[in-house]
């Protein structure tokens, strides 16, 4: 019985596309169309503080991985109101050899973007780690609950929109992701 029962949940969240099942039950409409993509950009979807001339992972400081993005939209009516936008984010931060102290303050940028084109709105959002004492690795989910993504008009859908993550990077951060090099704190190494 239970698994009929999840069965039927999974159904009917795959025909809601971007509502809940609760949303689709209670309204007379379901979306008229799609969520819009949610993803990180991959230039920016990692940062790693590097301490000093080369490379390696004895001069690796903080360090910052987009892990996951899921989202959840919803169509409030018809008549070429905003698309309400709901999304959470996990995120996994390190502290390698080099980092400096115990607290990172980390740089988020989320961006709404025209598929392929133009940014609509970008905003900063500063996520404050603490490292216990010994601790190398914390993980968050970062939940942006109310992101309202324009339509010019009632047929404008959510396939026209991207909403872009990444963290806020130095230029030799970018070419330092874009080089394939990576370090994660505690990789290969035992327990």
């Amino acid at each position: 019985m239970r698994l009929s029962v999840l069965s039927l949940s999974v159904a009917a969240l795959a025909l809601a596309g971007c509502s809940t099942v609760r949303d689709t039950l209670s309204e007379p409409d379901p979306n008229p169309g799609p969520c819009p993509n949610a993803l990180a950009l991959y230039d920016a979807h990692r940062l790693v503080e590097i301490h000093g001339e080369n490379p390696v992972f004895s001069n690796v400081g903080f360090t910052g991985e987009i892990l996951n993005i899921a989202s959840n939209c919803r169509y409030t009516d018809r008549n070429a109101s905003p698309i309400e936008m709901e999304m959470a984010v996990r995120l996994a931060f390190g502290r390698g050899p080099a980092a400096q102290g115990q607290t990172k303050t980390y740089d988020l940028f989320v961006a709404v973007t025209r598929t392929d084109r133009a940014v609509i709105d970008r905003q900063v959002f500063p996520i404050t780690v603490t490292f216990e004492p010994g601790e190398e690795r914390v993980e968050v989910i970062e939940e942006f609950p109310s992101i309202e993504l324009p339509r010019v008009s009632p047929t404008t859908s959510g396939v026209n929109y991207e909403v872009l993550l990444g963290f806020e990077l130095t230029d030799e951060q970018i070419e330092f992701n874009r080089s394939g090099l990576r370090f994660r704190v505690r990789a290969g190494q035992d327990d």
